[in-house]
């Protein structure tokens, strides 16, 4: 089936779902990959069968609208899916025009959805604002630790280390991502032992705190997991959304359990490593907004993990805007009304990169250390101490170097790991 699905000078309806693609075709030219990428992704099959006719190709298949070099723009009538359906949506456009011959390389760039698609999710619960208001922290940006190392400890260990951490002025400590229901750390007691830590630093400092504890599992395990956080006293779960998948976060999130939904990406370099393969980070993360996460890992541009300043700051846009701009590659979208997500930044960063960091990102950011409050010459307790005196020093904009001058936490960080002041 050769013809049927260009048509350049097409104009998207405000209900298409349009998708951008960068092509790499495979000896055949650009205008035929574009063609069997929007019939495949679509309604059309590699040959003309019974039933299908001009009429249903221009009522129900896709659409090239755009080709400028190897970019792509397809729209898709929204007839052909099924709103409040993730992994439906996502076989469409991102499912057999991956492995198709005539197809070298194929990446989902960026992609924008109605409004009646994106109202069939719920979004984020919380979003920035109810996250602030839970723990009546207003302005400044919040700091938080994951636990480390991340498997090996017992859950009494992983409970001290955790009340250290708050108690050196944190806001969350998290479990991290690999770390669920090990022989060594079984998940109930570590709740249970880390809450309890938790209730009693908010006794003593006066604080509230969170406790992002991991829930990811199979999808009906996943659910007992986080209804036992719920019933005894937690008020967050994290779940790995790309290796739990798409359909498990659905579920997660339909169970509406009054807890905060804290997305981690791992898995992620799969899709959005490859430039001209798989899929962006900003779509993963268009997304995981829609589906309903109140924080997401981003990257964090200074830290250990890829991810420049001018991709993690479109994200952090994307994922906290009521409306995105149209920008060279990426789309527009608006989120009529969704809750925005709070960015999280974390991997391989320190106290001395804070001040940096909130420069580019703003203040609307979670950023946590593993190892630059574990690892701090001190101890935990003095690590979180380094975290929270740069905050300090960076709402009262006062440079972190001059500041570590009084604060001995702040100076022995810095001593250790450096300042990107």
């Amino acid at each position: 089936m050769k013809a049927g699905f260009i048509d350049l000078s097409y104009k998207p309806k405000k209900t298409d779902v349009i998708c951008l693609f960068k092509i790499t075709p495979n000896k055949v030219s650009m205008h035929e990959a574009a063609n069997k990428v929007a019939l495949e992704s679509s309604i059309g099959t590699w040959d003309k069968v019974e039933g299908i006719n001009d009429k249903l190709i221009k009522k129900l298949g896709a659409k090239v609208f755009s080709i400028k070099g190897n970019f792509v723009k397809i729209a898709y009538p929204i007839e052909i899916f099924e709103p409040g359906n993730m992994p439906s949506i996502l076989s469409g456009i991102a499912g057999n025009v991956f492995g198709m011959k005539d197809i070298k390389y194929l990446r989902l760039e960026d992609l924008t959805f109605p409004k009646k698609i994106v109202k069939s999710f719920h979004g984020p619960k919380y979003g920035i604002k109810g996250i602030r208001k839970m723990i009546n922290v207003k302005d400044r940006p919040l700091v938080g630790t994951i636990v480390k190392p991340k498997l090996g400890l017992t859950p009494k260990q992983h409970a001290e280390y955790a009340y250290n951490a708050w108690k050196g002025g944190l806001d969350l400590v998290k479990s991290d991502e690999n770390l669920t229901n090990q022989s060594f750390n079984q998940f109930k007691k570590r709740f249970l032992l880390t809450i309890k830590a938790m209730k009693r630093v908010e006794k003593e400092t006066g604080e509230k705190k969170i406790y992002v504890e991991n829930v990811t599992a199979e999808t009906k395990e996943m659910v007992k997991r986080a209804k036992f956080i719920r019933d005894n006293g937690g008020n967050c779960v994290m779940i790995d959304i790309l290796t739990a998948g798409w359909g498990a976060f659905q579920t997660l999130r339909n169970e509406n359990l009054n807890l905060i939904i804290h997305a981690h990406r791992a898995g992620h370099g799969m899709f959005t490593e490859d430039p001209n393969q798989g899929m962006s980070m900003e779509v993963i993360a268009q997304l995981a907004r829609m589906i309903g996460t109140d924080n997401l890992h981003i990257g964090a541009i200074f830290g250990k993990m890829k991810g420049g300043e001018e991709e993690t700051v479109h994200i952090k846009q994307e994922i906290e805007s009521e409306s995105t701009k149209q920008t060279g590659k990426n789309l527009s979208q608006k989120w009529y009304g969704v809750k925005p997500t709070f960015a999280v930044c974390s991997g391989g960063i320190h106290a001395g990169v804070l001040q940096k960091l909130v420069r580019v990102m703003g203040k609307d950011i979670i950023m946590q250390a593993g190892g630059g409050v574990g690892a701090h010459p001190l101890g935990i307790q003095a690590g979180a101490r380094s975290m929270r005196q740069a905050v300090d020093a960076i709402m009262k904009e006062i440079p972190l170097k001059e500041y570590a001058k009084t604060h001995e936490e702040l100076r022995l960080a810095i001593e250790r790991w450096g300042c990107l002041d």
